[in-house]
């Protein structure tokens, strides 16, 4: 068992860790006009899927920026929430220094660095992070601080919710075997580039298996979102493709169940692999869960590669370059 299965099979104790130590902000949605979550890589894709899980009930806008800057219409109406889970991503602190002169409230998910130095100059509140982990296998603390965040912002305590998703987690060996299954039924085409097809509601769960693939597996993995992929992506599907695709059906609209049914039936004439991964239910419970097996996926593609998933040497050699100029 490698450093990454050892890590994954802690997925539970971050959720239940994010549960224990969460302390109420006492902000209300009412109070902003807008959210705004900052962050890169693992430490950002929590916003992402915090956003698609509260897409259809959250009651005001909210935006995810990956980059240095925040969008002109940041402004003292707004609530940013910014995660970094070492405290020193260069991004962030600079989105942090933005922050401060629009005047907009502002919470901070980090383990420390620089940007917990700048919390306690700054006295913000903020929700601390165990470190120890890798960022993009330290999930578990990010997006359940995010999930108990918004559901305070409306009124609701998504605790106990919480703490049953992560009992599922005490054993770990169902998902493992569930993306093992998933892993053989792939294992013919692993080197093929692959394609992750999500509905909205999954666009954060697609996108984080992307980055894990690319990340872990050091391989091709790209994702598109029904039904904008039916209006040009899909005019790009003649003959055989050497691509493995995902299908991540929430179920939560018909219409766009009905392009899933589709794009299999399209895809099948020319003999592609399609794996469907979609739930009877998109609910809190499904997410952590799919999110788990796909982990589980990723590091399994990876071992099999034989490649390191535990380093990742271009990041490094860019973080280097960066210091440099």
């Amino acid at each position: 068992m490698n450093v990454q299965h050892e890590a994954l099979k802690k997925f539970g104790y971050q959720i239940n860790y994010a549960v224990n130590n969460y302390s109420k902000h006492g902000l209300q949605a009412n109070q902003f006009s807008n959210i705004l979550i900052g962050g890169l890589g693992g430490s950002g894709i929590g916003g992402r899927l915090v956003k698609t899980l509260y897409m259809h009930e959250f009651p005001l806008p909210v935006e995810v920026v990956a980059d240095y800057s925040l969008p002109a219409y940041v402004n003292e109406k707004t609530l940013v929430i910014l995660g970094s889970y070492s405290g020193n991503t260069e991004e962030t602190l600079a989105m942090f220094d933005e922050v401060k002169k629009k005047g907009s409230t502002m919470l901070v998910l980090t383990s420390g660095g620089k940007m917990g130095k700048l919390v306690e100059e700054n006295n913000l509140k903020s929700y601390y992070i165990e470190p120890g982990f890798q960022p993009r296998m330290a999930l578990g603390f990010s997006l359940t601080y995010l999930v108990q965040i918004f559901a305070e912002l409306v009124g609701k305590d998504a605790q106990e919710e919480l703490k049953t998703i992560a009992a599922k987690f005490e054993d770990c060996t169902p998902y493992h075997e569930d993306a093992n299954a998933i892993f053989e039924a792939i294992k013919s085409k692993v080197n093929s580039k692959y394609v992750v097809l999500s509905d909205g509601q999954f666009e954060g769960v697609a996108t984080r298996f992307a980055q894990q693939v690319q990340e872990n597996a050091k391989h091709e993995c790209f994702t598109h979102v029904l039904p904008e992929h039916n209006h040009n992506v899909i005019e790009s599907y003649y003959g055989t493709l050497d691509t493995v695709f995902f299908f991540l059906n929430s179920n939560s609209n018909p219409r766009v169940g009905s392009r899933f049914e589709f794009l299999n039936g399209l895809l099948e004439v020319e003999y592609h692999k399609v794996i469907e991964l979609g739930v009877e239910e998109f609910n809190l419970t499904a997410m952590y869960e799919t999110i788990h097996r796909l982990d589980w996926l990723s590091i399994l593609v990876a071992d099999h590669r034989k490649v390191d998933s535990l380093n990742v040497p271009n990041i490094a050699s860019l973080k280097e370059f960066l210091e440099q100029v």
